[in-house]
């Protein structure tokens, strides 16, 4: 069985064109758990309740940006080892730093392609067929 059918996967976005075009690259990979969350706060709350092996957030959100939930789910002993890539619209080296600090597993950057998507995944899971 590929494993990306037996990953649950959040998706963290407070653009709801962007959450839809997650959503389509990660099915088109073998993806079927699939969550959304439309801002931080959101994703904290859904992760808790309902555990995920990845997270895939944006970074600029309103309410609690991608780097805020990043340390939340890392300082949370439940969450803490949760897979998380962030999105972003910017390569900016200080953000992508903080990021690695806060113990991001990948990042990718928008605007992206099924191929990167799934790059960016195989890179923390390893092949995912």
């Amino acid at each position: 069985m590929p494993i990306a059918s037996s990953l649950k996967v959040l998706i963290v976005d407070d653009q709801h064109s962007m959450r839809l075009l997650i959503r389509g690259g990660l099915q088109q990979l073998g993806f079927k758990d699939l969550e959304e969350a439309s801002d931080g706060e959101d994703g904290l709350r859904k992760l808790v309740a309902s555990p995920a092996h990845l997270v895939i957030s944006d970074f600029n959100m309103p309410k609690l940006d991608g780097l805020g939930l990043l340390r939340a789910i890392r300082t949370h002993p439940p969450t803490s080892k949760t897979a998380y890539i962030m999105l972003t619209g910017q390569a900016d080296k200080d953000l992508v730093q903080r990021a690695v600090q806060f113990g991001v597993n990948n990042y990718l950057v928008k605007p992206f392609t099924v191929a990167t998507l799934k790059q960016k995944i195989e890179a923390v899971f390893g092949p995912l067929t």
